[in-house]
């Protein structure tokens, strides 16, 4: 009778012990998802940090993993974490599918065009965010492209001069960082082979949905090339302590002819 009551003994307190790990756990889980968002001097949500985001091949698309570059050597670097949430069909005007024809037989990226401002948010390569009360600063990997965002509500110059990634003015609207871009020169795609037109004029709100992911809402509206705006939403996670951009150029160290990288090329993060 005492063994089988202290066998029950024992199995109760095993049970409390696997209750208080697992709530322990739980505990821990829940506080990481509870770090505070980071802040800027005066109080706004500070976007700094380095951020991977999916590889986008179409604004159409749905993505669920962060990177997403593979090769003939089995190298994959996609990551969970990051979402693509595609517009569906484009809706193209008769010129946009004239434009997207067109683009059919040539390889920007082959050819080492500029990237595009929407193109660099969808390579397989990240992007960081250095910040101030000021502006954002926008440094991405590919290329190591940038782009200076001045944040005090400053207005488009009366005359923009048509570039590869446009002019960008942000002003906050509470929590919700709005970034305004135009001035597109219409030779950079904006996905894959998705064209735009030197009219296109994009809006993009970035707000946080935990102190390791931002939101980014992308509305796109090229009434040259396109029937009606559309939308693009995507999710960017920020990468671990320590991981900083790599230096990318496209005329010279370029190792990965062909898609065949080896993993001393590719971002790492545990």
């Amino acid at each position: 009778m005492n063994t089988h009551r202290n066998s029950l003994r024992r199995y109760f307190f095993v049970i409390a012990l696997a209750g208080a790990a697992l709530f322990c756990g739980t505990r821990a889980r829940f506080q990481a998802q509870q770090k505070p968002i980071p802040r800027l001097a005066n109080g706004k949500p500070d976007f700094s940090g380095v951020w991977e985001h999916s590889n986008v091949a179409s604004l159409a698309n749905n993505s669920d993993v962060c990177g997403g570059y593979s090769n003939a050597a089995g190298i994959d670097t996609s990551r969970p974490g990051c979402k693509q949430v595609g517009a569906g069909p484009l809706p193209y005007s008769e010129a946009g599918l004239a434009a997207k024809k067109a683009a059919a037989d040539f390889d920007q990226h082959e050819n080492c065009w500029p990237w595009g401002f929407m193109q660099l948010f969808g390579t397989p390569f990240p992007h960081a965010y250095v910040h101030s009360t000021e502006r954002l600063v926008i440094l991405w990997e590919q290329d190591n492209a940038f782009m200076m965002v001045p944040t005090d509500g400053s207005k488009f110059p009366e005359d923009l001069d048509p570039t590869w990634r446009g002019t960008s003015v942000g002003h906050w609207e509470g929590e919700t960082l709005v970034i305004e871009t135009a001035g597109f020169n219409g030779k950079a795609w904006i996905a894959g082979k998705d064209v735009n037109s030197d009219a296109m004029k994009i809006t993009q709100r970035m707000s946080y949905i935990d102190a390791n992911h931002i939101q980014t809402e992308f509305t796109f509206d090229d009434p040259k090339y396109y029937t009606k705006p559309f939308k693009n939403t995507r999710i960017f996670q920020r990468m671990a302590k320590g991981q900083e951009l790599y230096e990318y150029f496209c005329h010279e160290n370029n190792r990965c002819v062909g898609g065949n990288c080896t993993a001393s090329d590719i971002q790492k993060n545990p």
